[in-house]
């Protein structure tokens, strides 16, 4: 048994357990006194009625009587009371019992407790008068008065203390054997109650362990319930499931980069040691240095790409770089900066502007990045005199641009892969030996957190790319690119 399911089930039985012996506890203490001061009033209502009838009857053996006797005699048997009258002295004259010969006619109650009930009007206590009863009892004793106020005798009603307490005994056993089997249910409830929720807790201790040795495969078995459980197991799943991911991806970035570095470092360690043992000879030399500065330089930008990379992503998205810029004076000016690329391939550009202004609202910085970067795929790409076409157009509440060359295609197989990072399509790697495969990726990373969308097609002769941007009303401080 775990320490958690320990801990919650000991604390779950202690509560009942507590709160059973407090209710244990105040059941007996208020239940006795109910007891005791029901039979009491009980008692007390039988002296009472009997102290009434005698006063109603007239002589001077009047407590003698026989309706007296049979009188108290019913009343004693509807009752379990044991009842007896005494004349002004204290001797017993008649009793409930039903025997003609009662033992206790003729018997006289101590003057003490006579006087109590003449001094204190009336005596409620248990006693066993004076050695009148072998054992204790509970007495309740009071006057009986003429009318005119003189002292006719006395009247007790007694009932054997252990049958009160016998009584109250069987039925606060009865409470306490139905409290034992209720508290039994209990435990066996919060037993199982504390078991169903540690479950969890012990299936993520055992999969937070895994974690920290790098092992993402496990989950937590989930359940419909809508408690905060429920809410933990999902968050906890949904963690797992973001390392999982970013392990992933680290993994993917670790090889992905060590492929990149191995290629170059390889071919500049096997020329460099080439030149050092004399392999290459001495009229070669400047060629293979040339390859070895070249393979530097794809190096250099490797790491340069991936440092932008990195510093863009942590400023792309941030409220405070936003703003609004006439986007197709941006598509102009990027294009400008590859005027001289585009020249020496003999290209054609063919660019459609709308008549009006489009102002969009983004990280302008990062927006000249994705332009830049689908220019630069797709003057590498164009076959020499072939067209590259760029247009702007607005739709609904949205400007788009889209950025065509006309050169190989894109294998169909690659599209859905051309924005993972690092990815390089057949055609980039036979083409392209200076990229990285970085480009694409950082396009969608852009525009992902712009919340935009940007789509690719590859037929025909033409790959072209289209993305979105929203639109923006023009600032009233209307100097073009300063907002």
């Amino acid at each position: 048994m775990n320490s958690i399911y320990f801990k919650n089930f000991m604390a779950t039985a202690t509560i009942v357990l507590v709160s059973f012996m407090l209710l244990g506890i105040a059941f007996v203490s208020i239940g006795s006194h109910f007891v005791i001061s029901d039979a009491r009033e009980n008692m007390v209502a039988n002296a009472e009625e009997i102290s009434r009838v005698a006063t109603a009857v007239s002589g001077e053996s009047e407590l003698e009587s026989w309706d007296i006797r049979m009188t108290i005699s019913m009343l004693a048997q509807g009752t379990g009371n044991h009842i007896f009258l005494c004349d002004a002295q204290g001797y017993v004259v008649s009793c409930s019992d039903m025997q003609l010969a009662c033992e206790h006619i003729g018997c006289k109650i101590s003057d003490t407790y006579l006087e109590s009930i003449t001094t204190e009007k009336g005596i409620n206590q248990m006693s066993d008068l004076g050695a009148f009863y072998d054992h204790t009892y509970y007495v309740v004793g009071e006057e009986i008065s003429y009318t005119n106020g003189e002292l006719m005798g006395y009247v007790f009603v007694s009932k054997d203390a252990s049958t009160i307490i016998g009584a109250y005994s069987a039925f606060v056993y009865l409470f306490f054997l139905v409290s034992l089997a209720v508290m039994s249910v209990a435990v066996v409830l919060s037993f199982a109650l504390s078991k169903s929720l540690t479950k969890n807790l012990d299936e993520m201790t055992i999969a937070a362990r895994k974690y920290s040795h790098g092992d993402f495969s496990m989950r937590i078995s989930t359940s419909d319930q809508a408690d905060e459980m429920g809410a933990l197991t999902d968050s906890f799943n949904a963690m797992a499931d973001s390392l999982e991911k970013a392990e992933q991806t680290r993994q993917e970035f670790i090889a992905n980069v060590s492929h990149e570095l191995k290629t170059p470092m390889t071919t500049i360690a096997g020329f460099a040691e080439g030149l050092l043992d004399g392999t290459i000879p001495k009229e070669e030399e400047d060629k293979y240095l040339a390859v070895i500065a070249d393979e530097t330089r794809r190096l250099s930008r490797l790491v340069r790409e991936m440092l932008d990379m990195s510093k863009m992503q942590d400023n792309m998205a941030d409220p405070k770089n936003m703003k609004t810029f006439n986007l197709s004076e941006e598509l102009v000016m990027t294009l400008l900066s590859f005027e001289s690329r585009a020249e020496e391939k003999k290209l054609e550009v063919d660019l459609q502007l709308p008549d009006d202004e489009l102002w969009v609202r983004g990280n302008e910085d990062s927006i000249h990045r994705v332009i830049y970067n689908l220019l630069d795929n797709a003057i590498k790409f164009a076959h020499p005199g072939g067209t590259l076409s760029l247009a702007i157009w607005k739709q609904g509440c949205k400007a788009y641009v889209s950025v065509a060359d006309e050169g190989e295609v894109i294998p169909e197989d690659d599209l859905p892969f051309i924005f993972d990072r690092f990815h390089k399509s057949d055609r980039s790697r036979s083409l392209d030996r200076d990229g990285v495969g970085l480009g694409l990726y950082l396009v969608k990373s852009i525009l992902d957190a712009h919340d935009e969308d940007i789509v690719v097609t590859s037929k025909d002769g033409v790959t072209k790319f289209v993305f979105s941007l929203k639109l923006s009303r023009r600032p009233k401080t209307s100097a073009a690119g300063n907002q």
